[in-house]
């Protein structure tokens, strides 16, 4: 291209740039409050929707608490942010469960059924895929345990938080009354997990 039509086109871009307004500050995700609100329930979840969900609660997890001011609570004292916080990451390990056991449940087989000795061994590869989410959500109700420990310490017994009174059920349910308790569910779901793996290992598959 001749030197001078370079600088014609050079110019007629600049000038085109000059009228495209500027865009709108972007708005930046960087705190655990604002990342949990992506976080959404599908009517019907497909695996893709839980692990977007989980890529967003794994994200609310690592980040900074905001600033009391902009908390899901009402914030007026030093110890109820405290407390807050507790509860927010109690309640962060509380969804991670859930959308890990939905995983789990994409994959795991209830019923070893004489007919799927065909697919025995994409059976048993699905069995295995089942037990890493539940191990993954096993993991995620000790962390919720701990935190919902610090929330139920007697200095924040009588402490309510406006507007997140659903976490504090979730606290008073798995530490005072036992009634919330992943762990059972889960530890129920390996042991049937175990058993119909061993009922398909002891089917003749096409390749025995």
């Amino acid at each position: 291209m001749p030197k001078s039509v370079f600088v014609i086109v050079l110019l007629l871009v600049t000038s085109v740039n000059l009228f495209i307004p500027p865009e709108a500050g972007a708005y930046i995700i960087m705190y655990k409050e604002q990342y949990y609100k992506l976080y959404h329930v599908h009517h019907q979840q497909y695996p893709d929707d839980t692990m977007e969900n989980i890529f967003w609660l794994e994200m609310a997890l690592k980040a900074d608490f905001c600033n009391p001011l902009y908390a899901l609570a009402r914030i007026e004292t030093g110890e109820q942010y405290e407390k807050y916080c507790y509860l927010f990451m109690m309640h962060l390990n509380l969804k991670m469960i859930e959308q890990y056991l939905y995983l789990a449940n994409k994959f795991n087989k209830r019923h070893a059924y004489f007919y799927n000795a065909p697919w025995k061994e994409e059976n048993l590869k699905s069995l295995d895929i089942a037990e890493k989410y539940f191990e993954i959500a096993k993991y995620y109700w000790k962390e919720t345990l701990s935190w919902a420990e610090k929330v139920r310490e007697k200095r924040f017994r009588f402490m309510r938080l406006g507007n997140v009174q659903f976490w504090e059920d979730e606290a008073y349910r798995i530490i005072d009354l036992g009634t919330l308790n992943y762990g059972k569910t889960i530890d129920r779901e390996l042991a049937m997990l175990y058993t119909v793996r061993e009922q398909f290992q002891a089917m003749e598959g096409p390749n025995d």
